[in-house]
């Protein structure tokens, strides 16, 4: 059959739909306004997402040559594989986005935003209260917006097969180019290794920053312990964007002179609590978004997302779309975790922050990284089975809620079981991308020293794989840099 798609004009109109669901998402979750309106969108640009299309785009992957031409024709099947979904799902994902920004709950007869909620239960110091606050946000969940996370998934896995593929999983594996199942494996080694002393890794923190050994800690608790207001100080409110530009400046990054790059740090009662950076046009027009929680939970997330920004600010405006807006999310997950790893770094801590003694907080921080790779471990075996289409969803409650209360050591709540999922196995993104700013960390540490992120060198470094955009994948990328190959195992010596 011959092919009809002009792939130049197809990448050029999934540009503008990608920018403007980009500013669509910017506008709603920073608060600026109520609706979401991504279905005029999806209108349109329908024939972006036409079955024929993605027929056609699966097509040309199996025809095209190893390299760019690959990776081009694979971006592009994954972006009209999502937008196929997401055009079938749109009234429920606007749904459950406005049903959030709208939703309140009702704590000992106050009432406030559900999506502050979460932000209350991370600053409140009594346990009782946290609890009740946690009762609250998951009876919302469960009867306001759980039926729709049932909707979304029900009818991505139809489509997933409908498309051609055996279940939503092999569709993701196959669109990712990741052997799912041999991460599983590597992740799996880390939760075995990490079983014996994770308890006790874990039980003196709890007691220091919360007061509460670990057989007496429910998952309610977690929020409080991983803001850790006991280490403000270290962290002051008015040090947290200096600390930021300083810290690229170091870099020979002059954030105010970077007009392509936005920062919304202002508070407003719809924000999302999730920090999030809204790359619209890649270079010319990149936010950053950070609500306020406080202490170092405000520092990891404006570095974690300014990781992201000034990825895509520093990208080459001349690579292809596909190169600058699509491919391997791993690649600007990694360095997003680079910069975050600063806020837990000596050096930095001492050099940007004027800590002198931060044993006490980089033990926390071991401690309370240990909890989220397990967590993330755990997430992906669930996803695994979530996403094979061998068992019923009505099974995946249970299934999720085991596996997360068994690598995290409390009784997790079933009730998350969907909404703690995010889509096309974005879990291993996340997994991968831990692994790769591991390895990439050391990497600098060994040619610039302890102090690298103060030398414009290293700046120049990470400037030139940031011009790359996300045109080689993680595995290739660090090869490139390290001649290393990325593997999960580099963790362990991490907690």
């Amino acid at each position: 059959m011959p092919l009809a798609l002009d792939l130049q004009a197809y990448a050029v109109e999934a540009e503008t739909f990608v920018g403007s669901m980009d500013r669509e998402y910017y506008l709603h979750f920073a608060g600026h306004k109520g609706e979401l309106e991504i279905g005029p969108i999806y209108d349109r640009h329908r024939g972006l997402f036409s079955r024929s299309a993605v027929e056609e785009l699966r097509e040309r992957l199996s025809e095209a040559e190893a390299g760019d031409a690959e990776r081009r024709a694979r971006y592009l099947l994954e972006l009209a594989v999502g937008g196929f979904m997401g055009e079938a799902t749109k009234a429920q994902e606007t749904a459950l986005a406005e049903r959030e920004a709208a939703l309140e709950i009702e704590v000992n007869g106050q009432r406030e935003p559900y999506r502050q909620a979460s932000i209350s239960q991370a600053n409140e110091p009594d346990a009782e209260r946290r609890a009740t606050i946690e009762e609250a946000r998951l009876a919302i969940l469960e009867t306001e917006l759980n039926p729709l996370h049932v909707e979304v998934t029900k009818r991505s896995h139809e489509l997933a097969v409908e498309l051609g593929w055996p279940s939503y999983g092999a569709m993701c594996e196959e669109l990712k180019a990741v052997d799912l199942a041999a991460l599983e494996r590597q992740t799996g080694r880390f939760l075995d290794a990490t079983a014996a002393g994770y308890r006790s890794e874990l039980e003196p923190q709890l007691r220091k920053l919360i007061g509460i050994g670990f057989d007496s800690l429910r998952r309610s608790d977690l929020p409080y312990f991983f803001r850790a207001p006991s280490f403000d100080a270290h962290f002051p409110e008015e040090r947290l964007l200096p600390a930021f530009e300083e810290t690229l400046a170091g870099l020979g990054i002059d954030l105010r002179g970077q007009a392509n790059v936005r920062l919304d740090t202002e508070q407003r009662p719809q924000k999302s609590p999730r920090a999030f950076c809204s790359p619209v046009r890649v270079p010319q027009e990149v936010y950053l978004v950070i609500p306020r929680t406080g202490g170092r939970d405000d520092f990891a997330a404006l570095f974690h997302e300014g990781g992201h920004t000034e990825h895509y600010a520093n990208v080459d405006a001349s690579l292809p779309f596909e190169f600058r807006h699509l491919g391997d999310n791993s690649v600007t997950e990694g360095f997003a975790f680079l910069l975050e790893h600063l806020t837990e770094d000596t050096t930095w801590l001492r050099t940007v922050l004027g800590v002198a003694e931060a044993d006490d907080y980089l033990a926390f921080a071991r401690a309370s990284k240990l909890v989220f790779l397990r967590r993330y471990a755990a997430k992906l075996r669930y996803e695994l089975e979530l996403h094979a289409g061998r068992r019923p969803l009505s099974e995946m409650p249970g299934l999720y809620a085991g596996h997360l209360s068994e690598a995290v050591g409390v009784d997790w709540p079933s009730i998350t079981y969907l909404s703690d999922v995010d889509p096309g196995f974005y879990v291993a993104n996340y997994l991968r991308a831990w692994a790769f700013e591991t390895h990439l960390r050391r990497a600098l540490r060994e040619r610039f020293g302890e102090d690298w992120f103060a030398h414009k060198e290293a700046g120049d470094v990470l400037r030139s794989v940031w011009r790359e955009g996300q045109r080689l994948d993680a595995d290739e990328l660090l090869a490139g840099v390290t001649d290393e190959q990325l593997d999960f195992g580099v963790m362990l010596e991490e907690v």
